[in-house]
């Protein structure tokens, strides 16, 4: 999860999820969990579904997730999931 442009409130939080292989999650199934354990305003308003990019280290590479939210000419949170 990491922050993403909000109009309203200036970040709003996105997942970015890596299903492990033959399962299957919806947007709904993600955020319920999320706001069963945590407040309210950290229910992520963009679920996305796909490989999460890795460095050579096999570490998350956080700042690519970010940057197609981040680029300038991105002005809203898009809706939906990917």
């Amino acid at each position: 999860m990491f922050g993403i442009p909000d109009l309203d409130f200036g970040e709003a939080v996105a997942a970015h999820v890596e299903p492990d292989p033959g399962a299957t999650l919806a947007d709904d199934d993600v955020r319920a969990h999320v706001a069963r354990r945590l407040a309210r305003y950290k229910v992520p308003k963009v679920v996305v579904f796909e490989d999460v990019p890795r460095e050579d280290t096999g570490k998350l590479f956080k700042r690519r997730l970010k940057t197609h939210y981040w680029e300038p000419h991105t002005s809203e949170v898009p809706t939906g999931h990917a």
